[in-house]
């Protein structure tokens, strides 16, 4: 079910299935900002990342003794959350463990997802909650795409990232066809904010940075004045990614967690990224999407 959010500067859409955002829509002059979706080259608009983000080795995973076979990005992105709350500001979301996401996650929980507007902004707040008689482990990120270029006559070298700070950040290289960390790092940005965009850019997946100086960044182009900023916060990874086939979108992707190291064979309580919860504890963190003309 695909329920409307609206102000008098942006329009949003957000569908039950997966909880996704779906549309950002800029009022003024009618522009799509967000991913359209095209099964040519990505099929999803915004999927949220819960209960692992990335991939674990092999797609399996292990606690204590037990062994569990998770996909990648685990498997709130393709679950139907309830509609809890709908009002002018705001829509809220919720999933909760069942028994099929047992087999595949041994946690009790609930996820909310809430989207609010505030002039022309668009804040995405994620809250997990422990239900369980133990402690829970978990990851959670966010993978909006944008429409990168939003007009005709551009293409993605009209358009580069800028950072609110300064950056010296390598990227951490995942494997090309495992899609998991090597340990290994590229220094990307070198006393600068500015990242250009090209075609070439993912031919070796997405760009993953750790703890960064900047709490922003900034979508621009060269062409026009149009500007997606993101604000997130206090994310300690941050994803940038695109299809290396033309694909005509831009990821920017804040993440509490990530891919597993390709050495890793440990349990997954012990695994980088992996955040632990007590029993009746709530664990929230929020992004900001921002659209200027």
């Amino acid at each position: 079910m695909i329920t409307k959010l609206e102000n008098e500067l942006l329009e949003i859409l957000a569908d039950t299935n997966g909880a996704e955002l779906i549309s950002i829509k800029d009022k003024k002059d009618n522009i799509e900002c967000l991913w359209t979706a095209d099964p040519d080259y990505w099929k999803r608009h915004a999927p949220i990342l819960f209960p692992i983000v990335g991939k674990v080795k092999n797609d399996k995973y292990r606690i204590g003794e037990r062994e569990f076979t998770l996909t990648q990005h685990g498997f709130a992105r393709d679950r139907e959350f309830e509609l809890i709350e709908k009002d002018n500001c705001k829509i809220i979301y919720r999933l909760r463990s069942n028994t099929d996401s047992l087999k595949k996650y041994p946690y009790k929980f609930e996820l909310d997802v809430e989207y609010s507007l505030k002039q022309n902004n668009l804040e995405i707040i994620y809250k997990v909650r422990n239900i369980d008689d133990q402690s829970i482990y978990f990851s959670i990120g966010a993978h909006p795409g944008f429409n990168c270029p939003l007009f005709e006559d551009e293409n993605i070298e009209d358009y580069y990232l800028e950072f609110n700070k300064n950056e010296n950040a390598s990227r951490e290289i995942l494997h090309p066809d495992l899609g998991l960390y090597t340990r290994e790092s590229e220094l990307v940005l070198k006393d600068s904010n500015i990242l250009k965009l090209n075609k070439k850019l993912f031919k070796n997946d997405a760009l993953v940075f750790k703890n960064l100086n900047s709490n922003k960044v900034s979508l621009k182009s060269n062409k026009h004045s149009k500007v997606i900023t993101m604000d997130f916060k206090e994310f300690p990874y941050l994803g940038i990614w695109s299809k290396p086939n033309d694909a005509p979108f831009i990821c920017i992707e804040p993440w509490f967690g990530h891919a597993d190291f390709i050495d890793f064979d440990g349990d997954y309580r012990e695994k980088s990224g992996v955040m632990s919860l007590e029993v009746g504890k709530e664990f929230t963190c929020s992004y900001n999407v921002s659209i200027e003309n």
